[in-house]
């Protein structure tokens, strides 16, 4: 019984982490190279795009809010 109980409570903890490392949102805003339009995404962007300026954001709506200010950002944008 002792060792259901530990092995629970390390599933429980493991699972706990898991899901709160699921939730945590990031949006990077990325340049296409090729078509040169800005995109928001939600994982980190592979080599073929580049982040611009700022970086990650936290919420979708900082990263919508950070496109306005991104020069390479000025003519249109796709969100994802």
């Amino acid at each position: 019984m002792k060792r259901f109980a530990l092995s629970a409570l390390i599933a429980l903890a493991a699972t706990s982490a898991l899901a709160q490392a699921v939730t945590v949102d990031e949006y990077y805003v990325v340049l296409d190279p090729d078509s040169k339009k800005c995109t928001i995404v939600e994982q980190k962007p592979a080599v073929a795009t580049s982040i611009v300026d700022h970086g990650v954001f936290k919420t979708r709506t900082d990263a919508e809010a950070g496109v306005k200010t991104m020069e390479a950002c000025k003519s249109d944008v796709d969100d994802d």
